[in-house]
């Protein structure tokens, strides 16, 4: 059932903000150019989906973006797959990211690097820039080349920016997994991209614990035959190094290029810097490959116009480096501002710790998981009381759908001054489709607005626009951080399949969105897990909300069982306490899901569980799930989860419940 009613308004932009945040400054550079007048950010946005080649270079113009040669174009072929953007240019992505080290800049704090096994680590955007040219020197020295892949197991720290600066400012490929990925999942990765350098920690803190993994990872390089170099980091500094006849220290590799100065290798716009990996969950990880121009001028906008992060902010995102916000993280480099890495639990010593980086730090805008901001919920923590937040200024969350009850959190008792930018997109992207700006209200559980130059929409299944109602979310026209390709996808066909194939020339995300009538969306979760009883298709984000909330439940997963044609709800929870829910609290579940919801929603079946399996990148394994309810094949990545024995239990759980045939199990 929609809600009829008009979300309220829980924060609002001052006329300061509206006059002087970049996204302001930027529509009245357009207008001063004679574009506009645009009397709202929705009428800026469908400029900059009209105009779509004036857009992109108003983006690169403004933000001030660097190339050594200069387009033909902005957009040579449009169709999708295969846009090409900014067609003979050359540029490179560090030497953009790294644009303002110079002059004074260089003496700007770039990286405040904390993690739980060594001291804070701060470096200057000189320093960063001089240790980016050794690094590239020690690469070159042993052989890498432009095409090369650059491998990182690697903490959310100092030594994976300089390694991804170091390799792409030569012209070679970087890609990075977290040091807590099993062998297994890390060899199903870099495998497939036969990496010729390796950047290594010999294990990780997490917790208040020390996982020493040196003899792992010599496995690791055993195992990666297309190694020139290994450069070990002395992440836990009381444990042995990585050994081996490859391996060379992290201060040594640094000594032996001393002195050079970065290349920032000209390259083609579409020249790959990153590849990324899907979850990996239920086979294999697709290895996703993003060019350089695409990231770059998303990233800026995304960054400094929807952000508003620039020169003197202070920039934290908790992520790993197995996730695509270390990538999107890495990108504040080119606004100026100064990146806070966090490596580590967020919730070690206490829940409130995060918080209290953020305040020390001087932190203005946090980045972090709609799962965290929950758990800070439930665990009622106070840091607008607490803490001296006064910096902050915008607070970002993805991963999934933000709850109403989190904006009310976050707006009382969490920090009720900043911007909750609720953003939305994917490691496909590299980047959002949905989010916020500082220049829009922020409305009660809802996405602010689609991003600028970004074409969104809801389809219905026969490919129409839906005007009001939920859908798939679509990509209509080209987007610059869409992927090059996949790796190892010759033809294109794999890349083809997963995107265009439901509606062919269009992008397809795989969210089960709604946009508002006031331009405003919702994510109702992923559309390969949404539910159809019944016929009427459903998103878990809605019984997640009704569950979620509930006092007695700690955390809780949804499926949908195929039964005679039809789909039934099975909702797993686990128990803020104990082993077991009463019946009447399950029954009052299931009045809250029907009251709060519709009566669709209402679980078939409600089974306590200890635990919900989750990727590395902290999102619920929903699909995993479903396919062992369903009896598909098992062929789901174990290494790929976090916590892939919750899985094991789950199945035994569905088996006692009959809800498993015995050869299945």
């Amino acid at each position: 059932m929609e809600n009829a009613e008009q979300a309220p308004v829980v924060w609002n932009p001052t006329d300061d903000i509206l006059r002087n945040s970049q996204m302001g400054q930027y529509q009245r550079w357009l207008e001063a150019q004679g574009k506009g007048p645009f009397a709202d950010f929705h009428a800026l946005h469908k400029w900059s989906i009209t105009e779509l080649e004036s857009f992109w270079q108003s983006i690169w113009d403004y933000c001030g973006l660097r190339c050594d040669t200069p387009a033909e174009r902005v957009l040579g072929e449009r169709s999708m797959p295969g846009a090409e953007w900014f067609p003979g240019m050359r540029l490179n992505f560090a030497g953009n990211l790294l644009r303002l080290a110079e002059g004074n800049g260089a003496n700007v704090e770039a990286i405040v690097a904390h993690c739980e096994t060594r001291p804070v680590l701060r470096r200057s955007y000189g320093e960063l820039k001089s240790d980016v040219g050794a690094l590239e020197a020690f690469l070159r020295g042993n052989g890498i080349k432009q095409g090369d892949r650059v491998a990182g197991v690697v903490t959310n720290g100092y030594e994976a920016m300089v390694g991804m600066l170091a390799a792409t400012s030569l012209g070679a490929i970087w890609s990075s997994a977290s040091p807590d990925f099993g062998i297994g999942a890390i060899l199903d990765r870099f495998g497939q991209i036969q990496p010729t350098a390796l950047i290594v920690v010999n294990g990780y803190g997490y917790g208040g614990k020390v996982f020493a993994r040196q003899a792992d990872f010599e496995q690791l390089v055993a195992g990666l035959d297309s190694l020139r170099c290994v450069v070990s980091v002395q992440q836990l500094p009381d444990e042995p190094a990585l050994a081996g006849p490859l391996v060379t220290p992290w201060e040594a590799a640094l000594a032996e290029g001393a002195g050079q100065a970065p290349s920032f290798t000209p390259l083609p716009p579409d020249q790959p810097v990153y590849i990324l990996y899907s979850s990996g969950t239920t086979g294999k990880p697709k290895c996703i490959v993003h060019g350089a121009v695409g990231l770059l001028v998303n990233h800026a906008k995304e960054m400094m116009l929807h952000g508003d992060v620039g020169p003197g902010d202070r920039f934290l995102y908790f992520t790993t480096c197995g996730w695509m916000m270390w990538n999107w993280q890495a990108s504040a480099l080119l606004t100026g501002a100064t990146v806070v890495t966090v490596d580590g639990s967020p919730g070690y010593p206490s829940l409130n710790s995060l918080w209290e980086r953020v305040a020390e730090e001087k932190v203005t805008h946090f980045g972090t998981s709609a799962r965290f901001l929950a758990g800070c919920r439930k665990a009622e923590l106070t840091p607008a009381t607490s803490l001296d937040l006064e910096s902050l200024r915008v607070l970002f969350s993805t991963g999934s759908p933000l709850l109403p009850e989190d904006y009310d959190w976050v707006y009382s008792a969490g920090a009720p001054n900043v911007l909750l930018g609720s953003i939305a997109g994917g490691t496909d992207i590299c980047g959002c489709f949905v989010g916020c700006t500082p220049t829009l209200p922020v409305r009660r559980g809802e996405i602010q607005c689609p991003l600028l130059g970004v074409d969104a929409v809801a389809f219905d299944e026969e490919g129409k626009a839906l005007d009001g109602g939920r859908g798939e979310l679509v990509c209509r026209q080209p987007l610059p951080s869409m992927p090059v390709s996949f790796w190892d996808d010759p033809d294109g066909a794999r890349f083809q399949s997963a995107y265009f194939e439901t509606f062919p020339g269009v992008w397809a995300h795989g969210d089960f969105i709604r946009f508002t009538e006031h331009g405003g969306a919702v994510i109702y979760g992923r559309s390969d897990a949404t539910l159809n009883p019944g016929g009427v298709r459903i998103g878990t984000a809605e019984i997640y909300r009704q569950v979620e909330t509930e006092a007695a439940i700690k955390d809780s997963l949804v499926v949908g069982r195929q039964i005679e044609g039809d789909v039934e709800v099975v909702l797993l929870v686990v128990p803020a306490s104990g082993d077991s829910l009463s019946d009447d609290v399950i029954k009052n579940l299931k009045v809250r899901i029907r009251e709060g919801a519709s009566p669709r929603h209402v679980p078939r079946h409600v089974l306590v569980v200890k635990d919900i399996p989750y990727t590395r990148s902290g999102k619920k394994v929903e699909l995993a799930v479903a396919r062992l309810l369903n009896g598909a094949a098992r062929s789901d990545n174990r290494d790929a989860l976090a916590n892939p024995e919750a899985l094991d239990a789950i199945q035994g759980t569905l088996q006692a419940a009959g809800l498993l045939a015995a050869k299945e199990a």
